[in-house]
């Protein structure tokens, strides 16, 4: 990754430290070159991740991988049909005070860390998913009468099994859409199978250090806020995101025949956050189209409500989302 010299040295110190964290990850998670670069970009576009994959493909692997690079509390959360919600925020419990008597206090849950771990999230029922809720908006948690702020840098990332696989629970439409991104982790190539054969079999160890401070990633999302967004591209976000309404005057053929409920507001916000940081990586303090469309999937696949038909006729939102870009130009 190189950068010119009369780049700010916001930028230069953003790319360098992105690069780290890139080629850190790297070194464990084998292939997926793209999928991880999005993970790192919705990190630092403060925004939480769904990850989805079949069973051995490495998804706890990743979570765990980058939560080893940053110096932060980290906490895993493994979700089963019987988890309760206050097994997730805390609650409170009665402690003995060693003179005989005893007081309610407040004994904090695994949500208090700075990144959660949601393993298999939609094997829990969801009662329980949607304790999530306000931690993922608001980064609170409620307990009777009292709010407790949660750490900063807040960040989660889950991880799912495919819906139709048995023992699993649909996620709420609410919980979906405080998802920055939805990533779909597919199976290696046949080189990397050979790669992760090295990496695995062998004698030898490999393990990710620690290279970015939570002060540093606070920074990298205070400069990935400052950079540029010109109307004619918040624009072409705003149009993109409204074709996937089937009552928009931006609405597709197939939008209209396919679509029960498209995205909304948050949408478009993390579309142009996610953007930023793609600038950036690239580069450059103004996103142009290009970043917007790099962030169309990831960003938009999680939030349709596909109708019956294209269930029938196979069709998945990516499908879609596709012959929306097509169509909607800038």
């Amino acid at each position: 990754m190189t950068t010119s010299p009369e780049a700010p040295e916001a930028l230069v110190n953003f790319r360098g430290k992105f690069s780290e964290l890139h080629s850190e990850l790297n070194r464990v998670f084998i292939g997926h070159d793209d999928l991880t670069k999005t993970l790192l970009a919705a990190l630092i576009a403060n925004g939480h991740v769904l990850l989805e994959g079949v069973p051995g493909l490495g998804k706890t692997l990743l979570a765990k991988s980058l939560a080893s690079c940053l110096r932060v509390q980290f906490s895993r959360i493994q979700f089963t049909p019987d988890l309760m919600p206050m097994d997730i925020t805390g609650g409170l419990q009665l402690a003995d005070e060693g003179n005989g008597k005893v007081q309610l206090k407040f004994v904090p849950g695994p949500l208090h860390a700075n990144f959660i771990l949601a393993d298999e999230i939609n094997r829990a029922t969801p009662k329980t998913q949607s304790a999530l809720l306000e931690a993922m908006q608001e980064h609170q948690i409620t307990s009777g009468r009292e709010t407790m702020a949660l750490p900063e840098p807040f960040f989660v990332i889950a991880t799912q099994n495919p819906i139709e696989q048995e023992g699993t629970y649909p996620l709420p439409e609410a919980e979906l859409d405080r998802f920055m991104v939805k990533l779909l982790l597919g199976y290696p190539s046949e080189s990397e199978y050979g790669r992760i054969l090295d990496l695995t079999t062998g004698t030898g160890e490999t393990s990710v250090r620690a290279v970015c401070t939570p002060e540093e990633l606070l920074s990298m999302r205070r400069t990935a806020r400052a950079v540029l967004a010109e109307d004619s591209v918040k624009q072409y976000a705003v149009r993109l995101v409204m074709a996937t309404q089937p009552t928009s005057p931006y609405a597709t053929a197939n939008s209209k025949k396919y679509i029960r409920f498209g995205a909304g507001p948050r949408a478009v916000q993390n579309l142009v956050l996610l953007a930023k940081v793609h600038a950036l990586c690239d580069g450059r303090t103004v996103i142009g189209s290009d970043d917007v469309r790099k962030s169309f999937f990831p960003v938009l696949r999680h939030r349709l409500v596909l109708r019956f038909e294209a269930r029938s006729e196979g069709l998945n939102a990516d499908a879609i989302l596709n012959s929306v870009l097509k169509e909607i130009r800038e």
